[in-house]
């Protein structure tokens, strides 16, 4: 068949097909998964293509990128005293794990750290594009929405330092090198806005898009993820919304939301044309089974336990809290990648990770019966129910 014919259906059944599955709660990326795996397992490897690498590395780039930008420092502040508990609990549940499947699991400890965020780091940004399907409160929304932020900006910061905690001298120089884009990216958007967005009006989301990808690609280059980068260069541009105001704005962010919405699909697709036979064996099932109903109820439990006790929050809040905040694919799918690649981990655990990735993911559509999905047309939200002031922790 020929290839442009091949590439058509393909977008066709990625832009597709994953939308009308989520009429029967399944969430979207989980079908592109699906596809990936399917077309593995039928055409092997001819189902590798450098264009859907490259696509997929648009797909994730963008997705953090956006992430990135829609921090909002301010809004963490209004909850910082239950967010720094929140991530003093979460540091010491990645020290137990970590420590399990150092000492019982034979991991190097690199690995086990990893392994670790993986199992414990919600996805932010799929979260927070489908809150609006799950009919929670406004301060409920809140909650969950700065939660996962700071989760998220406490993983990152993890990753970065576990991935290359093995030679300090590369880790040095590595945070010097963050450190310089810290400094450098402000400089850089400030300098295109005053020498190339007045001779070239409306071209905002361009230079924005394409200064996240060379963030993206200095991360990576390090030998971290283009997941970090992407989200620094979100998170700069977003500090720099009132002195260039329309670099972060309504309808920059409305226009890489569908930017994202048009390439996240090939990431998810991606990741699954590259699981290893191995990794669907009944003995992966069966530990993503366990894993799944040993870590799964614990993570639930913590966050119900924490807002139960702490805050006086009723039951039936803190279970929607919980269960929002259940989804770990994209985080999850990211570092099974890593720990892979990087670390030769069993496949068996891989395949593991996938599962307990899919389960986490899907709860929360079968509890509410509204499929979550990254769709930004569909899922952007008003704004005002994230900005609702907390009224408890």
């Amino acid at each position: 068949m020929n290839q442009d014919v091949i590439y058509l259906l393909l977008i066709f059944a990625l832009l597709v097909i994953p939308r009308a599955m989520q009429r029967f709660s399944v969430p979207a990326p989980l079908t592109c998964l699906g596809f990936g795996i399917g077309a593995v397992l039928g055409l092997g490897g001819h189902a590798h293509d450098p264009v859907v690498d490259v696509l997929a590395i648009l797909g994730i780039s963008s997705l953090f990128l956006f992430a990135g930008l829609d921090v909002d420092l301010a809004q963490l502040r209004k909850g910082l005293g239950p967010l720094l508990l929140y991530l003093l609990i979460r540091s010491a549940a990645l020290v137990v794990v970590a420590w399990l499947a150092w000492h019982y699991g034979h991991l190097p400890w690199q690995a086990a750290g990893l392994l670790a965020l993986a199992l414990l780091t919600p996805s932010t940004g799929f979260i927070m594009d489908s809150l609006p399907q799950l009919g929670l409160t406004g301060e409920e929304e809140f909650w969950v929405i700065n939660k996962a932020i700071a989760g998220e900006l406490f993983a990152l910061v993890m990753m970065f330092v576990v991935m290359q905690a093995d030679d300090p001298m590369h880790l040095g120089m590595s945070s010097l090198v963050l450190v310089a884009m810290l400094v450098g990216l402000p400089l850089l958007f400030i300098g295109l806005g005053r020498w190339v967005v007045p001779h070239a009006p409306g071209s905002e989301f361009s230079l924005l898009v394409m200064v996240g990808m060379l963030a993206a690609y200095i991360t990576y280059w390090l030998g971290v993820s283009y997941l970090v980068g992407a989200f620094i260069a979100g998170l700069v541009a977003r500090r720099l919304q009132r002195g260039m105001p329309l670099l972060a704005s309504h309808d920059n962010l409305h226009a890489l939301r569908l930017f994202s919405s048009f390439f996240v699909p090939f990431y998810f697709f991606n990741a699954g044309t590259e699981v290893p036979g191995d990794a669907l064996s009944l003995e992966a099932l069966g530990w993503g089974v366990v894993i799944t109903l040993v870590v799964l109820p614990l993570r639930l439990a913590g966050i119900i336990l924490q807002r139960r006790l702490i805050f006086d929050e009723s039951l039936r809040s803190s279970m929607r809290v919980a269960l929002a905040l259940s989804p770990t694919l994209i985080f999850t799918l990211v570092l099974a990648a890593v720990l892979r690649e990087q670390f030769a981990v069993p496949e068996v655990l891989y395949g593991a990770l996938l599962f307990y990735a899919a389960v986490t993911t899907l709860l929360p559509s079968l509890v509410f019966r509204s499929a979550m999905s990254v769709d930004p047309l569909q899922n952007e939200r008003s704004g005002d129910k994230a900005a609702a002031p907390p009224r408890k922790g």
